[in-house]
């Protein structure tokens, strides 16, 4: 269960921290991607992703089609929209590719939550039961609003408990439809989110697993009271996964924080209190020892 990889880069006003913790799964299958800069005409933009397997070259599927680049200026909101959109499908066609070059040995599936940020805009994007927020003024938004909760009680012939899913190619081989037509769609929820900077106080991403065992309302408060006591993201970041750990999640966990600017600053105050109360149980601790 121990976590083993932390990512760690400050530019362009933000801060990120990964965690990923294999729990008790034999293999690690999350992957993450972050790029703070996007090359050509949006080095102000940001990008960042938590999935399973496909998170390499997914950047590359959104920004490099079509749908996308749009005109030679920073694309429309539209155009971001659908090049996102656009992205997913391609990149579950190249894996469907790969999978069939394996001769079919890998049909699995592959959840997927990331969020493109400009210097107006947050695009969050879910492809099956992960989940991104965005945390402002005691209020926090999440990317599941209108995606995901009417899917997560279906069942697609029995085994599946979704119907959004890059790969699961069992379930894509009806001829004479459509990618978006089979039992399991690649194509993902997209929302744009207007962002006044000066609301803005951290994003989480988190693959599924994180979300078994918390909800929104809680991760985002446990965020915003541990960047109250300590500004190193890295060990907020870490406290994420050992806490879902501890509460009882099983599987592979990741966690991305993404702090703006606005995000909460250490209190002298609540610092002090915790070093208090870690004084005070550290006591509780020896005295047991001793009793014993």
């Amino acid at each position: 269960g121990s976590i083993f990889r932390q990512t760690k880069m400050e530019e362009h006003n933000l801060r990120y921290e990964l965690s990923s913790m294999q729990g008790w799964r034999i293999e690690m299958e999350d992957a993450h991607t972050a790029v703070i800069a996007l090359p050509t005409r949006l080095e102000t933009w940001s990008f960042f992703a938590v999935a399973k397997y496909c998170c390499e070259h997914l950047l590359d599927h959104i920004a490099n089609n079509q749908g996308f680049k749009g005109s030679a200026g920073a694309p429309s909101v539209e155009n971001v929209k659908n090049g996102i959109r656009t992205g997913f499908l391609e990149i579950d066609e190249h894996m469907r590719v790969m999978s069939e070059k394996k001769d079919g040995a890998d049909r699995s599936g592959s959840t997927a939550v990331s969020v493109l940020l400009s210097p107006q805009h947050a695009y969050f994007t879910n492809c099956r039961d992960c989940r991104g927020l965005l945390c402002r003024n005691r209020k926090f938004i999440s990317s599941q609003i209108n995606a995901g909760g009417s899917v997560m009680t279906q069942h697609v012939k029995g085994s599946l408990a979704v119907s959004i899913a890059l790969g699961d190619f069992d379930y894509k081989c009806i001829h004479g439809k459509g990618p978006t037509e089979q039992l399991v769609s690649p194509e993902p929820e997209v929302h744009d989110i207007e962002r006044p900077e000066e609301d803005d106080q951290f994003t989480n991403l988190a693959c599924d697993d994180i979300w078994d065992v918390i909800r929104n309302e809680e991760l985002c408060g446990f965020l915003r009271s541990r960047l109250e006591v300590t500004d190193d993201p890295e060990k907020v970041c870490n406290e994420v996964v050992d806490t879902c750990l501890y509460k009882g999640s099983r599987d592979n966990m990741s966690a991305i924080l993404i702090c703006f600017p606005n995000a909460p600053k250490v209190s002298a105050e609540t610092a002090k209190k915790e070093a208090e109360l870690d004084k005070y149980l550290e006591s509780i601790v020896n005295k047991t020892k001793i009793d014993k």
